[in-house]
């Protein structure tokens, strides 16, 4: 999911050594995660018009309405979630996680 997330936020497709940069793993992960993408469906391999040696990784449509499936999932989990705390409780939350953010390096 963090690939298909990776893919679907980045400004143009990736190669898969910055693929691997921006879900935290090493090249040869990031290799065997694209290859999966691409027996699923999810994703798919392209030639990079300005390198012919490399490649470039596409999100497909079935690779975004995977992951808008599973957005829609957590999205659904966390409001079961949060409807089990009061308003303050949430507005407390909202601050702490604020602050959190603010504070984070």
């Amino acid at each position: 999911m963090r690939m298909l997330e990776a893919l679907a936020a980045a400004s143009a497709p990736l190669g898969v050594s910055d693929l691997a940069d921006a879900i935290g793993v090493d090249q040869p992960r990031a290799s065997r995660l694209v290859q999966q993408g691409v027996e699923n469906g999810w994703v798919r391999r392209e030639a990079d018009p300005d390198d012919a040696r490399r490649t470039r990784i596409v999100l497909t449509d079935d690779g975004r309405r995977m992951l808008g499936g599973v957005r829609g999932q957590r999205r659904d989990r966390l409001d079961r979630a949060l409807a089990a705390l009061s308003e303050d409780e949430r507005a407390e939350l909202a601050r702490l996680l604020g602050k959190l953010a603010d504070n984070w390096e």
